[in-house]
């Protein structure tokens, strides 16, 4: 299959900031190994969930196209996606909090295209795609969860970062490829969980997009549905982990009613989980969701809001009650009694209407900043968006007068009136001036010759968020990760593994004739003893063909494997087990 990007009508719709991150999934880049894998982590998943799954997972595997014996293909995926209104990409990795989010609101599954190493084939702390596609992809058949991923999406995408979180994301993600890659030193690991550890723990203030990562987390990733006494599992990160889910149904593990108060939960990807948290039902989930999002700056704007952009250092928007949008980096604001009097951004700033940038209002047009006074004008109880045509021409707030404006908290504009903008509705939400001067306390905050001075009008914030108003606005290709995933290492004693797999599947497949086992099962065990998943997969042809004799060496050598490396001892008995067990249902 060639390594092009898989299109549906879906991904057709995403801005390019998002496409920044989508890679093509090249098919021919999984290795037999890797099929193996898959297929192993498959069967004892299905096998095993099929039993404390939410019923929606069995559903979900015919309906997204995901088989157990073959790693799915993005075109299969994306095939059967767009029956169910969802898409699929293939990303490299981890990739940013806020673009991963914003990716499910527009209902695109971002899917890690590679897959896990043979010696972590029961957990890996990098996404891959037997985590995003066995794990995430069954569970969004059911119609309640699709809608509460993308909701979370459109929300979480909004939320605040700080730059603690940007350096968190990047340690982690380094940490996960780290872990994944073959013969990392034990040194450099260590030194890579120190810093995760010291940034986990830094006494900061965690930001919103900390706080709804940690909702996401215990929900869509580990979440456990019904009741702490029954509970199912639905979270992608147990379904798609062959240790966790076991483990996760154990007393080991504690089970909390899911409320707000998960979102004040950490996590730490590098451990299994000590808790749990169970919701009744999806749509008990999405009742959260707006539960959490009334107390983000989205809603609640306010002198928080903006400080929490100011905070963030990053591309953010205020909205105005006339809901004019500024969009750029807060880097001031001017308070008085808890509320902002003025806003200010530094360097390219657009401002929207509706998400819709403003025509002449572009980063080139604004391509210092922006400020501009918030509130009411002093001793006039009447808002300016709220005055008519005829209450601003009393004001002189027309076309070609000058006119001095105070407002309340001390900020006066003083400036010819060139024109003015209205919204929608008829309401004033922008005033252009010439030879304008704007001051706060003597302090000048705006002189005549830095040209034409927009003055956005609003008598309050009612929200910020993180991003721009208008996608379009400004040049975001950018935060794509610094760090790359590392492909597994070649060499002579390994492709020739590779080649032994390669037989043993086209055995399977009725490719090749099952009369080469047993000279493929001694060149495994003269060259490469220490691998034990192709033995299994050798005992299961011949369990099948009934040839006892050469399955009773190859079991009496996978015991001789359990002895000699008793750490791997579990799967071997649990890849046996699924041979046996399916003869004694038979």
């Amino acid at each position: 299959m060639s390594a092009s990007i898989i299109s549906n009508p879906l991904i057709e719709r995403l801005p390019k900031h998002l496409r920044q991150f989508i890679k093509p999934q090249d098919y021919s880049d999984y290795t037999p190994i890797n099929q193996a894998v898959w297929r192993y982590v498959m069967r004892k998943n299905v096998n095993y969930l099929s039993r404390v799954a939410h019923s929606s997972y069995l559903d979900g595997l015919k309906k997204t196209g995901i088989e157990i014996n073959s790693i799915p293909s993005m075109y299969g995926m994306n095939r059967i996606l767009q029956e169910i209104g969802w898409a699929a990409v293939a990303v490299d990795g981890f990739i940013p909090p806020n673009a991963f989010m914003e990716f499910q609101a527009y209902n695109v599954l971002v899917i890690a295209s590679d897959i896990r190493q043979l010696e972590h084939i029961e957990y890996t702390p990098a996404p891959d795609i037997i985590h995003e596609g066995a794990g995430h992809a069954p569970i969004i058949a059911n119609p309640e969860y699709a809608e509460y991923l993308r909701r979370f999406g459109e929300i979480g995408c909004k939320a605040i970062s700080s730059a603690h979180d940007y350096e968190i994301y990047e340690a982690i993600r380094l940490l996960s490829i780290l872990k994944e890659a073959e013969g990392t030193p034990q040194a450099e690991i260590d030194a890579v969980e120190k810093k995760v550890d010291e940034l986990q723990n830094a006494p900061v203030e965690p930001s919103e997009m900390a706080l709804i990562r940690n909702l996401h987390w215990w929900t869509v990733e580990y979440g456990l549905i019904g009741t702490a006494e029954n509970p199912k599992i639905y979270g992608a990160g147990l379904l798609s982990s062959i240790g966790e889910s076991a483990w996760c149904m154990t007393d080991n593990v504690k089970k909390l009613p899911y409320s707000i108060e998960a979102a004040y939960q950490g996590f730490d990807i590098t451990k299994l989980q000590p808790q749990l948290y169970v919701t009744p039902d999806f749509a008990y989930l999405s009742q959260v969701l707006e539960e959490f999002a009334n107390t983000m700056a989205l809603r609640t704007g306010g002198l928080s809001g903006v400080e929490k952009l100011i905070n963030s250092k990053a591309l953010g928007t205020v909205e105005l009650s006339t809901g004019l949008q500024v969009s750029g980096v807060f880097t001031n604001v001017i308070e008085e009694n808890g509320k902002p009097i003025y806003i200010q951004t530094t360097g390219k700033t657009a401002l929207s209407y509706r998400e819709k940038e403003l025509v002449g209002h572009s980063t080139d047009y604004h391509a210092e900043g922006f400020g501009s006074p918030v509130g009411k004008l002093h001793g006039i109880n009447l808002a300016i968006e709220d005055m008519s045509p005829r209450d601003l021409k009393a004001y002189a707030i027309y076309e070609g007068e000058r006119v001095t404006l105070e407002f309340e908290g001390g900020i006066t504009v003083n400036g010819e009136i060139i024109t003015g903008t209205r919204n929608i509705q008829g309401k004033i939400i922008l005033i252009s001036f010439k030879d304008c001067t704007v001051t706060h306390n003597g302090t000048v905050l705006f002189r005549p010759e830095w040209g034409i001075y927009d003055m956005a009008v609003g008598k309050k914030v009612i929200s910020a968020f993180s991003g721009p108003a208008d996608v379009n606005s400004f040049d975001m290709i950018s935060h794509v990760p610094s760090t790359k995933t590392i492909k597994a290492k070649r060499s002579e004693e390994r492709e020739e593994l590779e080649k032994l797999y390669l037989q043993v599947r086209n055995v399977r497949e009725g490719k090749d004739d099952a009369g080469i086992l047993e000279s493929l099962f001694m060149l495994l065990k003269q060259n490469h003893p220490d691998d034990w998943l192709l033995s299994v997969e050798i005992a299961e042809l011949l369990n099948e063909q009934g040839r006892t004799q050469l399955l009773d060496e190859v079991l009496k050598y996978l015991d001789e494997l359990k002895v000699r490396r008793n750490k791997i001892a579990h799967l071997i008995e649990g890849g046996l087990e699924l041979i046996f067990e399916k003869e004694n249902v038979n």
